[in-house]
């Protein structure tokens, strides 16, 4: 039996002995290798994150003491340390754990964690009520993968820095993000580590270490002797210091040894401590270290004899087509400039970046900054296209409404992830933009259908002289894609006539709604389906067409159907006056959070594959017959609002 299968929770970590945790942190790293090769996921952090983790576990008190991750997909060694190495087979999986914190998992998961920046914020609310209710719980973040360069981050080191309590940041710094750290903070930290004084620094600390009792005057002189060495030998003003915090460090991140003795002497220290800890994204594997960026999460992959074989994707992404769309619109127009928020393989901008670097801006995990370096390039004359994932844009909700859309600026904004995810799960779906951005005045909303779709609408976009919003999913484009004129502005397209009933259907999700319609052809049943191409400003004759014969009308969605395309096209009825006759609204539920698992499987679970599209215009054509057949003074008593409204 292996070390890692007799750990039930961090109490029995805490019982093995020091000489024997390298050994146990090479099972995690094999572990994590394993799984992950299987079912995809997070792994080049994770393998950089399991000696931290280990010596965090094994200082703190958890559950008792807090300990709040940032980020959230460095979560894999703390899962296995947790109680959760007999299910991390089913991780990402449908009904498997999340690959993210999860409160619901376990009592070791204080927040549902998958945006960057938050864990300092968190903690300092954390530390304050439990120095309300007079409890002595230490405290601890771990922030990683570049979020300490998020404002949020800096907004929490503020509030920290006026605690006078036991309250530990370990920054772990790989420098890396997904991709590598951008940014002025990222070159500060990179300094600390290219120094050559770092050798000497840790002999010092190795050699202070062992001789520092954990309680008394000792203690406070040793971490006193710790800071003026650092501040003597790397720089004489120390950045963390400023926001109130003694600052330790840097410390070799993958030294469990020396990673324990330092935690024992930081973890009761009465006021804010940052820890700085150096670690290897990808440490234990010679080809994710190598390739951080490439192996942050992959698809499932293959290991044999050193090399590795990534599970080929099952057509080509959405992602790819934008960036191949992207580089084609670059190159006939020089204004064409590209941002990113530390996303640049995941948003498809690399290849942009390789061929036009001088038109190219990651700004790191900073949202909010994107969205205003974008306003800024907008007013001066270029047009930005901000490519983000629709869940991360939720962060610059403000900054797209004050500086953009207030402002009336052509920004682009690209959002990819819009819709269902698959493993990633809550955290990461992007189910609420359409919601968020069609409430701004002059936003056009395009979703495309297929790849040449996608690129006629950034075609379009940027002859606009408003901001544009364009979403697509993490998937396959379709293969055989429709023939594709132009896009204008507000003009729906109708792929199939049928006048039994009518289908609405906004982005990607078409093809579900085509494929529903041969279902129903097959029974006899001939379903219209529009290509809607544009929530805000809506079709208003595609609107009216589909309502004026009373026939039952299904809006198909990948996003939420509050305040969704769905929800556009019932206002705009409305407002026409028209007769709502049987209507269902098909998109993910406004009460309740998707779990995660195949993206597949989530389409059938809130019914927006082509399955559940055929079986809802059904049972609506059912209804409808059924009130035709009724007598007349039952027609009467439900004459009155829609026949029949229904969402998924």
């Amino acid at each position: 039996m292996g070390i890692l299968e007799t750990i039930r929770t961090p109490h029995d970590l805490r019982a093995i002995p020091v000489s024997r945790l390298p050994a146990l942190a090479e099972e995690i790293r094999a572990r994590i290798v394993e799984v992950v090769g299987r079912n995809g996921g997070h792994l080049a952090s994770n393998l950089g994150a399991v000696e931290l983790t280990i010596a965090l576990h094994r200082c703190l008190n958890t559950p008792t003491d807090r300990l709040v991750l940032d980020v959230g997909h460095q979560c894999y060694p703390h899962k296995l340390l947790t109680g959760r190495n007999d299910r991390f087979d089913s991780i990402r999986k449908d009904g498997g754990l999340s690959g993210f914190p999860a409160i619901d998992e376990s009592e070791y998961d204080l927040f549902n964690v998958g945006h960057a920046g938050t864990a300092v914020a968190s903690l300092v609310g954390l530390a304050r009520a439990d120095q309300r209710a007079g409890r002595t719980h230490r405290v601890a973040a771990l922030v990683g993968d570049a979020s300490i360069v998020n404002g949020l981050s800096f907004e929490g080191l503020n509030q920290a820095g006026t605690l006078r309590r036991q309250f530990l940041v370990v920054l772990n710094d790989n420098s890396w993000g997904i991709a590598p750290t951008q940014g002025a903070l990222a070159m500060h930290l990179a300094r600390f580590r290219a120094n050559p004084v770092y050798g000497e620094l840790k002999r010092q600390v190795q050699q202070t270490l062992p001789r520092v009792p954990i309680v008394g005057k000792a203690f406070s002189d040793a971490l006193i002797h710790l800071k003026d060495g650092i501040k003597a030998t790397l720089t004489p003003n120390q950045l963390f210091e400023n926001f109130g915090f003694q600052y330790v460090g840097p410390v070799d991140g993958h030294d469990i040894e020396q990673l324990i003795e330092v935690l024992d002497l930081v973890k009761d220290v009465p006021h804010p401590v940052l820890l700085h800890v150096h670690t290897q994204k990808g440490r234990g594997c010679e080809w994710a270290l190598a390739d951080p960026n490439m192996y942050h999460s992959p698809s499932p992959f293959q290991v044999e004899a050193g090399k590795v074989t990534i599970q080929p994707p099952n057509g080509k992404s959405w992602t790819r087509a934008f960036s191949d769309a992207m580089i084609a619109l670059a190159e006939t127009n020089s204004r064409v400039v590209a941002l990113t928020a530390a996303m640049p393989d995941g948003t498809g901008l690399a290849a942009f970046a390789q061929r036009f670097p001088d038109r190219y801006v990651d700004v790191g995990i900073a949202e909010s900054c994107t969205v205003d370096v974008a306003a800024g390039m907008a007013r001066a004359g270029l047009r930005p296209v901000v490519a983000i994932y629709s869940t991360f844009l939720q962060r610059a909700f403000d900054q797209v409404f004050q500086e953009v859309a207030l402002q009336g600026l052509p920004v682009i904004f690209c959002l990819d992830r819009a819709g269902l995810v698959g493993g990633d799960g809550a955290v990461h779906h992007g189910f609420a933009d359409i919601a968020y951005l069609r409430i701004l005045p002059g936003m056009v909303l395009i979703a495309p259908a297929d790849e040449p779709e996608l690129g006629e609408a950034l075609r379009f976009a940027l002859a606009q002289d408003r901001p544009v919003a364009i979403r697509y999913p993490r998937d396959s484009v379709p293969a055989k894609p429709d023939p594709c004129p132009p896009f204008e502005m507000g003009v729906s397209r109708t792929v199939r006539a049928g006048d039994d009933a009518t289908i609405l259907a906004y982005g990607a999700v078409l093809a579900n709604a085509r494929e529903a319609a041969r279902i129903l052809a097959a029974d006899g049943i001939e379903a219209g389906v529009v290509n809607a191409r544009f929530a805000a400003p809506i079709d208003r004759s595609m609107v009216l067409t589909a309502f004026a014969a009373g026939r039952p009308v299904v809006t198909v969605e990948d996003h939420s159907v509050a305040g969704g395309f769905g929800s556009a096209v019932l206002e705009t009825a409305q407002e026409l006056g028209l007769d709502i006759g049987p209507l269902a609204r098909l998109g993910l539920p406004a009460d309740r959070f998707v779990a995660h698992g195949s993206r597949r499987s989530q389409m059938s679970e809130v019914g927006i594959d082509a399955a559940a599209i055929a079986a809802t215009a059904h049972r609506l054509l059912a209804e409808t017959t059924a009130r035709r057949e009724a007598p007349v003074h039952e027609r009467a008593q439900g004459s009155s609002g829609p026949r029949s409204l229904m969402s998924s």
